[in-house]
């Protein structure tokens, strides 16, 4: 039986609390495009990119007149390519400009996938990988790039956190007329996930199958307005209309999964439930944290009040559908939310507190803009400490940082679209060099040691 008051209240999230479905992403193995050359590879992936991923623009663009549900982004994630490009050292280019032209041949936002997996060492095929990043990221357009270095079983390999420290900088440099734009297509994870449909973290990992969808769904204004119709709710209660509303944003997601992973003939993959914030008004997670009862996002209280968030917000999502992965939670990237800009330009949300909201969330230091003359080694600090969050409380988190050149502390930058601007936030004055170029493994948790 319809119920009216149902369809009411999804229009009025739409129209009203810019609800949306942010991405249908299409997860693809390419294990079966190695072939005997680099160049034969990188034909293989981009032939099966515009078979398999033919009509996902089209089908998203169906769904959001059918349904009248905006879906914002399309996207591709790939098998991890370092796994791809393995024996092809020197040549990794080749292929990731194929990813990229064949992402932009089927008319896709983004392609996810560059990526490496060396949390516990690293092999001589992934250290010519990683090395080829800032390369990829500069003469490329769409494709995104992450590397994960550390796992709550493993532990952290401070060797490649080194590493990536230099790689950001260099793809800074690289960029550098593009205010070092090529450093927000990339990500450092620890405890990375396999289904993520998020950019730019996104691959498609090694346990699934052919070809997936994955759905995010992100509805920040929706659970705003829910609270501000609540004004004299005590926390407990808060929580409860939290729980409440994401129920809801994640069926209509686990709606518009269904309908796109038949009319694709793909696998059904997850449901990710994120609440992830735009630069629009209305449509800030800092916004919540807010109402909640803060005057200021950053100030004492707000860790507290995001992990009240972030616990509900999963707790209604797996009430609503069995198929709820990806990061699932609270996204907090200051660049592309509203109230988070405001918060930092007033100087009450500061990166030390950033990191004390990242143990609490999903993922972590987000689109973050630092001076460029930040170096390498504070930037691999900066990931070391994200990553050891993310080890011992068996999460996932990331860095995905922007040094940008010729900017200092105070400076504006602009990234355009659900990018966003930001001020460039001020980086401590002290060293961490000597214990970055210590290197080795840092060992994993007792708690990690689970059999």
């Amino acid at each position: 039986m319809i119920n009216y008051q149902d369809i009411l209240e999804t229009i009025n999230m739409v129209q009203k609390e810019h609800f949306d479905v942010r991405t249908t992403t299409m997860g693809l193995s390419l294990f079966g495009c190695i072939g005997s050359t680099a160049e034969k590879t990188a034909q293989n992936c981009y032939d099966l990119i515009c078979k398999k991923a033919e009509n996902i623009v089209k089908v998203a663009n169906e769904l959001s007149t059918e349904y009248g549900i905006p879906i914002i982004n399309k996207r591709i994630s790939v098998t991890p390519v370092s796994l791809i490009t393995a024996g092809f050292k020197g040549k990794e280019p080749i292929i990731a400009k194929a990813l990229d032209r064949a992402a932009k041949e089927v008319g896709v936002d983004f392609i996810g996938g560059y990526s490496a997996l060396v949390h516990k060492s690293t092999t001589s095929y992934e250290q010519s990988f990683i090395d080829s990043i800032p390369e990829v990221l500069s003469s490329t357009d769409i494709l995104c790039s992450s590397v994960n270095v550390g796992t709550t079983r493993s532990g952290i390999n401070l060797d490649a956190i080194k590493q990536l420290g230099e790689i950001i900088k260099k793809t800074a440099t690289l960029t550098a007329d593009k205010d070092g734009f090529g450093c927000a297509k990339f990500v450092a994870f620890c405890n990375a996930v396999e289904d993520n449909p998020f950019m730019a973290g996104a691959f498609h990992g090694v346990g699934e199958g052919e070809a997936v969808i994955n759905v995010g769904v992100s509805g920040p204004g929706v659970v705003y307005r829910a609270i501000q119709d609540c004004p004299n709710a005590n926390i407990t209660e808060i929580a409860e209309i939290i729980k409440k509303t994401a129920f809801k944003i994640t069926r209509v997601g686990s709606l518009i999964a269904k309908e796109a992973a038949k009319r694709l003939n793909v696998e059904l993959g997850i449901v990710d439930l994120s609440l992830a914030p735009t630069p629009v008004v209305g449509d800030s997670v800092g916004r919540i944290l807010e109402e909640m009862g803060l005057s200021t996002v950053g100030g004492h209280g707000t860790t507290a009040c995001l992990a009240i968030l972030n616990d509900a917000v999963k707790k209604g999502g797996v009430m609503a559908s069995s198929k709820v992965g990806g990061l699932s939670g609270a996204f907090i990237p200051v660049s592309e939310d509203e109230g988070m800009i405001a918060a930092a330009e007033s100087g009450t949300l500061t990166l030390s507190k950033l990191e004390a909201m990242t143990a609490v969330c999903s993922v972590g230091i987000d689109m973050v803009a630092v001076p460029g003359d930040t170096t390498a080694s504070t930037i691999s600090a900066i990931i070391a400490d994200e990553a050891a969050i993310g080890m011992v409380n068996n999460k996932t988190t990331a860095v995905r940082i922007i040094p940008v050149p010729n900017k200092k502390a105070g400076d504006f930058v602009e990234f355009g679209g659900l990018l966003g601007s930001a001020p460039i936030m001020e980086i401590k004055n002290s060293s961490a060099e000597k214990f970055i170029s210590r290197g080795g493994i840092i060992p994993a948790p007792i708690h990690g040691n689970k059999n």
